[in-house]
């Protein structure tokens, strides 16, 4: 039963409860200042796919002569970093609701959500002018999801390379496979034995390897949970020593006493993220 719900198991997009029936005007108040604009567009394969892009409009942006530097984020639930240290620049976040989650059509799926990923990818270099610097930053299962969306895409869009700026992991895995097996090393438990019948991989060290072989001077911030109760600790480690071998300009760095999702709850993995993002 469990090998075949396993993407049920995975994904939950029915979590928490009521979160597909969810307006973004019901959170407007918290936002402020900063207003969220829906969009819809379509992946490869048909499926309807929302989008949320929070930020200045293009017109303001060009009348006030700032860099553009826009982030595409990626987990299932968005968590916004909007502002800037410098006044010459202006950040836009663009959330990706995968199919299944929330108003995006479809079932999730490894095989569907990188079609999600190529989709909010287009649409962003399409929308965004050539001089706009563009980030990709994935938190947990969204980690895997942006190293091999971004593999995938610098191996389609050979002309595009110079479109993507940085690329930032919070709290990724190595891969759901090794994670599985580090999870639960006793062998006389039944999960490590689900290893060889994932359908879902979300291999990070075979894309980053991918990616470092296309554009080895790409800029990366790795960000581990000092605390991680779901990651086991040194899969970031692993995961910088593949940039390193690939002359990858990586960071990475650990907020002490975080969990999984508590990263940017604390002041430090705030002020490592906000760094990294300033950069650009």
């Amino acid at each position: 039963m469990m090998v075949i719900f396993q993407n049920k198991i995975i994904y939950m997009p029915s979590v928490p409860p009521f979160s597909r029936s969810e307006k973004v005007r019901d959170y407007a108040s918290q936002c402020l200042p900063f207003t969220w604009s829906e969009h819809d567009i379509k992946a490869a394969d048909g499926t309807a796919i929302k989008i949320l892009e929070s930020g200045p409009n293009t017109v303001a942006l060009q009348a006030q002569q700032r860099r553009r530097v826009v982030v595409l984020y990626l987990q299932g639930i968005l968590r916004a970093w909007t502002g800037s240290k410098a006044d010459d620049q202006q950040y836009t976040i663009v959330g990706l609701s995968y199919r299944g989650f929330w108003k995006s059509k479809g079932k999730a799926s490894q095989p569907g959500i990188e079609l999600d990923v190529e989709a909010a990818l287009n649409w962003v270099l399409n929308r965004y002018e050539p001089q706009t610097k563009i980030i990709i930053w994935g938190q947990s299962i969204g980690a895997g999801a942006a190293a091999v969306g971004l593999a995938n895409f610098l191996k389609s869009h050979p002309g595009s390379h110079n479109r993507i700026s940085g690329l930032l992991l919070e709290t990724p895995f190595v891969d759901l496979k090794t994670m599985l097996v580090a999870l639960y090393p006793q062998k006389f438990l039944p999960y490590r034995y689900l290893a060889p019948f994932l359908r879902s991989t979300w291999d990070s060290k075979g894309a980053l390897e991918d990616i470092g072989k296309i554009k080895s001077k790409l800029k990366m911030l790795i960000v581990e949970a000092g605390d991680d109760e779901i990651v086991p600790a040194g899969q970031g480690a692993i995961l910088e020593q593949v940039c390193q071998e690939h002359g990858m300009e990586v960071d990475r760095a650990t907020v002490p006493g975080a969990l999984h999702t508590e990263v940017m709850m604390k002041p430090r993995g705030r002020s490592h993220i906000i760094r990294f993002l300033s950069s650009f």
